[in-house]
């Protein structure tokens, strides 16, 4: 949900031709990982709300996405720039530069940021992704992207996981 004041702000900065923010994680969003972060949650947990705010920035028309693993692994990657205590692919599961950016990404979140972010560089990514289509936030992509991860997992694996979901559920 916008509020009032942020939809102003948007039509305001789409009339001077300027691309709206969207590299800062929200508040909504940075409040809902420190509750689960309380409530001792899994990191994976935690970064998976990064990841809902990144689908919903796809579905609000803030910017697309090639793929949906794409808006995933950009979810990912603001939640290890956030300071979530999760750490990179283990090596073979991901490519040399995957890992090494999710490195990098865990770096700069456990440091505070002391350089000043590329205004050029991030317009430049904005406008790359704002390019992108919209589908790759549909409940049919999200939908085959869990499939396919789930296939990938053993079927012991599948099944702790779904006793332990069963286990933690709010009641």
């Amino acid at each position: 949900m916008r509020t009032l004041s942020n939809c102003f702000q948007t039509a305001a900065a789409k009339l001077q031709g300027k691309p709206e923010r969207s590299s800062m994680p929200e508040k909504k969003t940075l409040e809902r990982v420190r509750e689960d972060k309380r409530e001792g949650k899994a990191p994976s947990t935690q970064a998976g709300e990064f990841v809902r705010e990144e689908i919903e920035h796809v579905r609000e028309g803030k910017h697309g996405a090639r793929s949906t693993k794409q808006a995933i692994a950009i979810g990912l990657s603001k939640a290890r720039r956030a300071g979530v205590d999760l750490p990179p692919p283990e090596k073979g599961k991901a490519s040399t530069e995957t890992h090494k950016q999710a490195e990098r990404d865990v770096r700069r979140g456990k440091s505070a940021s002391k350089s000043k972010k590329s205004a050029k560089r991030s317009r430049a990514t904005l406008g790359a992704l704002k390019r992108e289509g919209h589908s790759a936030a549909s409940k049919k992509a999200l939908s085959r992207q869990a499939r396919s991860a789930a296939a990938k997992r053993s079927a012991a694996s599948r099944s702790r996981a779904a006793k332990k979901a069963a286990a933690t559920r709010k009641k």
